[in-house]
């Protein structure tokens, strides 16, 4: 990966609106070289085709034992090895063939002599049948006839971010597949798949592998019914659904209102931070009918009055994020017969711009939690009707994503500052958990306060995380045990490493960290902060650290992935894009 090839990918992660990756390893790796993919990588892993013919039954394997290889023959792939291994099967007392299927055999870059060797071996080695290249139909008859295929590799190749189709393309022909233990195949066939090769494995590795196939008729049907059920999910039938449902999600339907228009719906987003935003803009540009302009203020209090008067004045409905100046200022040049939608969060209300905004210009204000709006209609007095509740979206396909190794052991959590977001009660949390078991860790993705000069400048600010990071290099039981990660956008990709999302804020207007945590199936840990139930589940709000620490010790293995599933299933269901993406394109049409 080098800069000039990151610098492609990010060119071309701009211009996309989605990039197909085959395997999550190669998502992951993606966004973290390149943050201008996270949000944008979707899994399309490998189809494989069924076969057109019916398929033999393999309970029992022919005499001689056949084995199969089809592909291209090259040195990381074992092909020359591979056709030694029918003597070395007679030596153990198995009678054995391989057939062959290709016709191109690499050339002897890095290798002298092994084109000549491959040919000769290919065509001159007893018990090796070489049926050459073939049709593809004509191939999978003849893989189809043999009662072993083999996937076994080079261990450099252990790492690859690909997915090989060989296990998949044996495994809708029923036939298991010799091959090495990766953590790829183990999510693909699962741990105790039995005819793995061990890493680094020498051509006697799988020599036994073959020997116990065919010896162990539980093991070979256990391996076959492992290669038929993978293979059953990456159908052409499986990836043709698969498409079905991208395609739907980026191209959505238009509500009636809006396709009833004689012309486009003409709407204006302004804000000096639109991040809450994101997809949600992606999403309105996608809608057929809705023509999307954007004023982006550069800060809180700036921007180009010139830029946002022609916006006002084009726009049929104008969408303000966060009601501070901004707001104010749409409220008061707000053209007659437009409408004018104004979202606020939090921090507004403890500063003067609600009193500010002429609410009369404003047709709805959005808050995101219940607590909140009853909190904005207590403070500014708005009539009831023009403030509602639309929860904050979550990207739950992209966040929904297999845990890694040790994920339940490790606690997380997403923005540290300013310090109303109490990283000292999180390592209260994961004190009182390795007080007990020193496996568990806490991962912190956010950026340092120090980056923030409005929360650096404030004396009490910098005493607190003196008192935090000090006492994070004195405690016993936090040595080693708090990890910080850089502060972006591959959220996703982290959360697979994350068993557990912690908020344990003194306030909040709804925290998105626990939400995305849950649609990774991490479980969610709050503290009561106020209107946390409203938005929620109860199960998952404690007391104080150390009920939290005693509930979260208590779940076993089952129990944390049993709880991590009703998460998930808990955030599609109230937050998913998708259904908050609908609320707010209604919400844009004029009634």
């Amino acid at each position: 990966m080098t800069e000039e090839a990151r610098a492609e990918l990010a060119r071309i992660a701009e211009a996309s609106q989605r990039l197909l990756c085959q395997t999550e390893e190669l998502r992951c790796l993606l966004e973290t070289w390149v943050p201008e993919a996270c949000g944008k990588c979707v899994l399309s892993p490998p189809a494989v085709p069924e076969p057109g013919f019916p398929v033999p039954d393999h309970e029992r394997p022919h005499e001689p034992f056949r084995l199969v290889y089809t592909g291209k023959f090259a040195p990381l792939w074992n092909t020359l090895p591979m056709t030694r291994l029918p003597a070395l099967l007679a030596e153990r007392g198995v009678r054995a063939e391989l057939h062959t299927v290709g016709d191109k055999i690499h050339d002897d870059t890095g290798h002298p002599g092994f084109r000549a060797a491959m040919a000769r071996a290919l065509t001159g080695t007893p018990g090796v049948e070489h049926h050459g290249g073939q049709p593809r139909e004509e191939a999978m008859r003849i893989a189809a006839d043999c009662d072993l295929g083999l996937g076994w590799r080079d261990c450099a190749l252990d790492a690859s971010l690909e997915l090989s189709t060989k296990v998949l393309e044996f495994g809708a022909l029923g036939l298991p597949v010799v091959l090495n233990r990766t953590p790829a195949h183990e999510a693909l066939l699962g741990a105790d798949y039995p005819l793995y090769v061990p890493g680094r494995a020498t051509l006697d590795d799988a020599v036994k592998a073959v020997v116990r196939a065919a010896r162990e008729p539980e093991s070979r049907r256990l391996a076959a019914d492992r290669c038929r059920a993978a293979a059953a999910r990456h159908t052409l039938g499986a990836a043709a659904d698969r498409w079905r449902g991208l395609l739907d999600r980026a191209f959505p339907s238009a509500p009636p209102a809006v396709t009833a228009r004689p012309r486009p719906l003409r709407v204006g987003v302004a804000g000096h931070d639109l991040k809450f935003l994101t997809r949600l803009l992606d999403h309105f540009r996608a809608v057929p009918g809705l023509d999307v302009r954007v004023d982006a203020w550069p800060a809180l209090t700036r921007h180009d009055p010139a830029a946002s008067r022609e916006l006002a004045d084009w726009a049929d409905v104008v969408v303000v994020e966060w009601c501070g100046p901004a707001a104010v200022w749409f409220s008061r040049h707000k053209r007659p017969g437009s409408r004018l939608i104004i979202r606020l969060h939090r921090f507004e209300l403890d500063a003067g711009w609600p009193k500010q905004v002429d609410i009369d210009a404003v047709d709805q204000v959005i808050c995101v939690s219940t607590y909140y709006a009853r909190r904005t209609l207590e403070t500014t007095g708005w009539p009831e009707s023009k403030v509602t509740v639309v929860p904050n979206w979550v990207d739950t396909d992209q966040l929904d994503r297999p845990k890694a190794p040790g994920a339940r052991f490790r606690l997380g959590m997403i923005g540290i500052a300013p310090s109303r977001k109490r990283l000292d009660l999180g390592l209260d949390v994961l004190e009182a958990l390795r007080a007990h078991d020193r496996r568990w860790h806490l991962a912190v993705k956010s950026k340092p306060p120090w980056e923030y000069w409005w929360i650096w400048n404030k004396p009490e600010e910098r005493a607190h995380y003196d008192d935090v990071l000090r006492r994070m290099q004195t405690s016993p039981l936090l040595e080693g045990a708090v990890v910080f990660d850089e502060f972006g956008s591959d959220v996703a990709s982290w959360l697979r490493r994350v068993g557990h999302v912690l908020s344990t804020s003194d306030d909040e207007s709804f925290h998105l960290a626990p939400a995305e945590g849950m649609a990774s199936a991490a479980v969610p840990a709050l503290l009561p902060w106020p209107g946390a139930d409203e938005i929620y589940d109860r199960r998952w709000i404690h007391p104080d650290p150390p009920a939290m620490a005693d509930a979260l010790a208590a779940l076993d293995e089952e129990g944390w992935r049993d709880a991590g599933r009703v998460a998930r299933t808990q955030v599609r269901e109230s937050f998913s894009l998708e259904r908050v993406a609908k609320e707010w394109t209604e919400l844009l049409v004029p009634r």
